[in-house]
């Protein structure tokens, strides 16, 4: 097919145009009444198409008879009417077909120009949604590591968790010996205290005993003091030995008074031991309650850690589904 959109058709529309209006159907004359379109060469070829199979006579009208000539020429004139009105029309309907595709070519750029941007909006959306899902596996994986972290955070405080549980219940049983020992001890001290405080009590009944009846020896030997001079000095000997035999006997209460002191000096000091134990394991007690509690929030975080690791992969795989749902509308 001829570039510009001419035929043969066409051509020799122009040519017998040309030939009604008296015209010489030259090649420029031709593409001028195409409207300027058409290549020569195509135009020429045509012509040489056109002339080699035209079956009217080439005769000159100078060889007619007047009549046939005027007859001729109302033809020439009629068929230059109906030929210019075919012409026209088929020249309108080649204006409204080349507007047509004039349109029909104007929609199509508008069309591609519209797909073109939608691509490139497409383009732009799945870069994006590239990008997110980058950040995404980021975050998906930095929330892992978070994850894994608090997790063994959880484990190290679990541990020490049950580190301090064996601590107090060591410190308890130590408790409860230093107690089953204290009160052993006691019960020895409180035992030797009453045996000491019995003997004690028994010497000094004794003594009593001891100082009345020497009361009495003396009372008599008072009595006597006229009748047994003699024996004054014996008497008086014996008394400074029952004296210093009731100062020997003031010393021992004085050393068992001493001893008493200090056991309960140790008896305090033992009580004031306990007391530090039972704050020790009260101390104790609190930091594990501490570390249960630190356990716990580990444990909250770790489950929140879980569900925000959850919500991230929901997220992920939705995004991976509206990518590959955009690369199958674009495909």
């Amino acid at each position: 097919m001829a570039r510009g959109g001419i035929n043969k058709v066409i051509v020799q529309k122009a040519r017998e145009s040309l030939l009604a209006k008296g015209e010489n159907p030259s090649i420029d004359a031709v593409r001028v009444e195409l409207g300027n379109t058409g290549s020569k060469t195509t135009i020429h070829r045509y012509l040489k198409e056109i002339e080699a199979f035209d079956p009217r006579p080439r005769t000159s009208r100078d060889r007619l008879s007047d009549e046939l000539t005027e007859l001729v020429s109302r033809l020439m004139e009629r068929l230059m009417e109906e030929g210019g009105e075919a012409i026209s029309e088929a020249q309108a309907q080649f204006d409204q077909q080349r507007t047509e595709s004039a349109l029909k070519l104007q929609h199509v750029e508008t069309n591609l120009l519209n797909l073109q941007r939608q691509f490139d909006v497409q383009g732009v959306a799945l870069k994006a949604q590239t990008n997110e899902l980058q950040t995404s596996q980021t975050s998906l994986q930095a929330e892992i590591t978070r994850n894994a972290r608090l997790s063994q955070n959880c484990s190290d405080l679990e541990v020490r968790v049950q580190e301090k549980d064996e601590q107090v219940r060591s410190l308890e049983e130590k408790h409860l010996h230093a107690r089953d020992a204290l009160e052993h001890y006691r019960n020895a001290v409180k035992e030797q205290r009453e045996q000491e405080q019995r003997r004690h009590e028994g010497q000094i009944q004794q003594l009593q005993v001891e100082l009345r009846q020497m009361q009495q020896t003396l009372i008599i030997k008072q009595d006597e003091l006229t009748r047994l001079n003699r024996d004054n000095e014996r008497l008086l000997s014996e008394s400074r030995q029952q004296v210093k035999a009731l100062g020997s006997q003031e010393d021992v209460v004085k050393r068992m008074t001493g001893e008493i002191q200090s056991l309960k000096l140790a008896a305090a000091k033992a009580d004031g031991t306990e007391e530090s134990l039972k704050e020790q394991i009260v101390q104790l007690r609190g930091e594990v309650v501490s570390t249960r509690e630190l356990a716990g929030q580990v444990r909250l975080q770790a489950a929140d850690a879980q569900a925000r690791l959850t919500v991230a992969q929901s997220d992920l795989d939705e995004m991976r589904a509206k990518l590959s749902a955009s690369v199958e509308r674009q495909s």
